[in-house]
């Protein structure tokens, strides 16, 4: 059996569904990752004075090369974010750029951003795109070496995987349902829930919340025939079974995007669904004619058979388990959970490893079929490329295969302990870069009893307030709910989950606040992209506040007329109290959360000419020098006090050459901010280079820590040149008396103090 449009086409959708989050990704990019955004990304980059190779390692990401690039951390983001949406959307459209070069660049920069993505990145499926993206690197040819392109028997092999990823997402999120032993999934009535709880509901959620709890309930019972017990058919080699399992999924994918906003994860999974067909069905698709391959074997009547028997145990596995009985009089069918959480445990115990051994039989048996057509190929050239395709492919197919059973069986401890160490081993040195993970879609229903939603509300004087609409999630109660499918906006999914608990458990929401009263437009953007839409748009609020409500839709009228409102609500608690900018609470929470960065700007002399220049606080010079100077140096330090009371300078170079400055100039100013670095906590030291060779370096004690302070004021004072400090303060010490060490120490050397986030 050979795969050619199957393999055409999986590439085809994940560069779809990859350019649709990249395109979406960088619309949010400003408000979420920017300088003045929510999460700055440059937070996440420490730059510790260690090689690049090693920076690559703890964190790979291509952000590590902008300081070298002469970019910005934002800068460097947002052109990854433009660079491989339309990179994506070209692979799309052109064929001759569905390469396992172009798709191992995109998983590239897709991995880059997650790395600094922190809680608006870490959703399932930003890793099952991750790990999509990584097995069309496998799947995709190299189209730039004709001959390694001409045999690709190791096709089915690696397409095998998909099916393999599927697998394990399906059964995963069917299985965790049971097992986290929510009552609404237990009790078959999550749906009666669902519709109203979820993230972002469409209108035709509305309508089908009104529809009978018994059909509520029956549609749980499906779904988790769909997704615990058709599963095992994406493995089976008779091809109807598969076939019967493509479209189970696809018509449960379809229901939740009409019912849902889940971005492109229902694109995404529908497009793995693509590695449940064969060249035939793609071809009767196409209205094309199929030739039937030679080596390919005919269904006989113990097929049909076998097919059959499968397909009623399913069935009468399905009614005897959740006891499904018809009301004839009603019309109507009834449902029950008959099983103890005990019996499903040891169920799972008794299905979990054999399940991983169906997998080894499954792809032994595909390798065995691509090694005997790479053996029929004609001439010994193609035979001999054929078969190394084959030996590489195949290794990383059992490589991928391997690793993958240690996230698999987390959702049974005995078949997770009894993994090999060596397999283990291997799934920990590469988890840093999401080539395999764990899955586990909807474990528990939320909002049970109603949905909670956070309004956020702002007033110019303390006495009138006006609601704050974000454009996709529920607020106003008139205002239908959206339809926008692919595109995920990233600050209205973290505001649900925001909702579940406290702000304390959002730290970034503290920070939502603070950029709302400061007026960002970048955060403002991301709530309306439509400016003038924003209530204050002509002026930040003085205060702000949020209040935690319930949501409930609205219900048919007696008469079977449809209600004004989509929604109805009741006022629970308050979330967030009233803050203001200099707020002793909004500024604690900062500090609390990490978020509050103190910013002294230094005056100091650069290196190479005479002139004194400050810093700007947008980051390099806000005037380049005149051409007669051979360059500028501008340098920023940030003070921050986190949790701990560790009070960090975060040293930040920008530096413009101008034309005739000669490259052995360029490199030893390079060299010189590597070697800005900072020590391990407790460590005080400084580096300078040039014709100063100062290099102190000691531990402290709250004893002498004033001491200390007067003494590096001083040194600070003799010093032109610029110094990287790392200070540690102890928890004992009040944030009081931290800031006068930290203002002792920066009397030194700087000229102005204030702080900013």
């Amino acid at each position: 059996m050979t795969m050619p449009p199957c393999t055409k086409r999986g590439p085809y959708k994940n560069g779809l569904s990859r350019s649709v989050c990249l395109m979406g990704l960088s619309v949010c990019f400003p408000g979420l990752y920017g300088n003045d955004g929510l999460l700055p990304a440059r937070w996440q980059l420490r730059y510790s004075g260690k090689a690049l190779w090693e920076q690559l390692l703890s964190s790979p990401t291509l952000l590590w090369l902008a300081p070298r690039l002469g970019l910005d951390t934002q800068t460097a983001m947002e052109l990854l974010c433009l660079l491989g949406a339309a990179l994506s959307l070209a692979a799309t459209v052109l064929e001759s750029l569905r390469d396992s070069l172009v798709f191992l660049f995109l998983w590239i920069m897709y991995l880059s951003m997650y790395q600094v993505g922190q809680v608006f990145l870490y959703f399932q499926w930003d890793s099952l795109l991750l790990e999509t993206g990584f097995l069309c690197v496998l799947i995709a040819p190299v189209t730039s070496l004709r001959g390694w392109r001409a045999g690709r028997e190791h096709d089915p092999v690696t397409f095998w995987l998909v099916r393999w990823l599927l697998f394990r997402l399906m059964f995963a999120s069917g299985i965790v349902k049971l097992t986290s032993r929510c009552p609404t999934w237990w009790g078959l009535t999550a749906l009666t829930y669902h519709y109203e709880t979820q993230c972002i509901p469409t209108p035709l959620a509305w309508f089908a919340h009104q529809l009978p709890v018994w059909w509520h309930k029956l549609s749980v019972v499906a779904t988790f025939a769909i997704e615990i017990a058709a599963p095992f058919l994406f493995l089976s080699p008779l091809r109807r079974l598969r076939l019967g399992a493509f479209y189970m999924q696809v018509v449960l994918q379809v229901l939740i995007i009409l019912s849902g906003n889940y971005n492109f994860f229902n694109l995404l999974t529908l497009t793995m669904c693509l590695s449940l067909l064969d060249d035939e069905h793609i071809y009767f698709w196409l209205r094309k004619k199929y030739t039937p391959n030679p080596n390919q074997g005919t269904h006989t009547l113990a097929h049909t058979l076998l097919e059959i028997a499968v397909w009623a145990l399913i069935g009468f596995g399905t009614v005897t388990w959740f006891d499904l009985q018809i009301n004839w009089d009603k019309w109507t069918v009834s449902s029950r959970t008959v099983f103890t959480f005990h019996q499903f445990n040891q169920f799972l115990k008794t299905v979990t490893f054999p399940s991983v051994w169906l997998g080894v039989l499954s792809l032994t048996w595909e390798l065995v079929s691509s090694m005997f057509r790479c053996a029929c190929v004609e001439g010994f050239f193609k035979r001999f490329l054929g078969t190394v395709q084959w030996t590489v492919f195949g290794a990383a197919a059992v490589s991928m295969f391997a690793i993958s059973l240690v996230p698999f069986t987390f959702i049974e401890y005995d078949s997770n302990a009894s993994v090999w160490p060596g397999v283990r081993q291997g799934y920990d040195a590469v988890s840093r870069y999401q080539l395999v993970n764990s899955y586990g879609l909807f474990r528990r229903m939320t909002g049970v009893g109603g949905r909670p939603e956070v309004v956020i509300e702002g007033s110019m004087d303390k006495v009138t307030w006006t609601e704050i609409e974000f454009m996709y999630k529920p607020g106003n109660l008139s205002a239908p709910p959206s339809v926008i499918t692919p595109h995920q906006p990233r600050l209205d999914w973290q505001m649900w989950f925001a909702a579940l608990g406290t702000h304390t458990h959002s730290p970034w929401f503290t920070s939502l606040m603070y950029r709302l009263l400061q007026g960002k437009t970048d955060v403002i953007e991301l709530i309306q992209s439509d400016v003038s839409q924003y209530p204050f748009h002509q002026q930040p609020p003085t205060y702000l506040r949020a209040h935690r409500y319930k949501y409930w839709f609205t219900k048919t009228l007696a008469d079977g007329s449809y209600p004004q409102r989509w929604w109805k609500r009741v006022y629970i608690e308050e979330f967030y109290p009233t803050v203001y900018l200099g707020d002793t609470f909004l500024e604690s929470m900062l500090s609390q959360h990490g978020l509050k960065v103190w910013c002294i700007w230094k005056v100091f002399r650069p290196l190479y000419f005479s002139t004194f220049c400050y810093c700007s606080y947008s980051g390099p010079c806000s005037e380049r020098m005149p051409p007669n100077r051979l360059f500028t140096d501008s340098s920023r330090v940030l003070f921050q006090v986190n949790p701990t009371g560790c009070v960090d300078i975060f040293v930040e170079q920008a530096f413009q050459c101008h034309d005739g400055v000669s490259r052995l100039l360029q490199t030893q100013l390079s060299l010189f901010l590597e070697s800005v670095v900072r020590m391990e906590p407790g460590v005080f030291m400084f580096q300078t280079c040039s014709q100063m060779p100062l290099k102190w370096q000691q531990r402290y004690d709250n004893q002498h820590i004033l001491q200390h302070a007067i003494r590096l004021s001083s040194v600070l004072k003799s010093s032109s040149t610029l110094c990287a400090v790392r200070l540690r303060m102890h928890m004992g010490l009040t944030s009081l008396f931290q800031m006068s060490v930290v203002k002792l120490i920066a009397s030194g050397s700087w000229v102005c103090f204030n702080n900013t986030v």
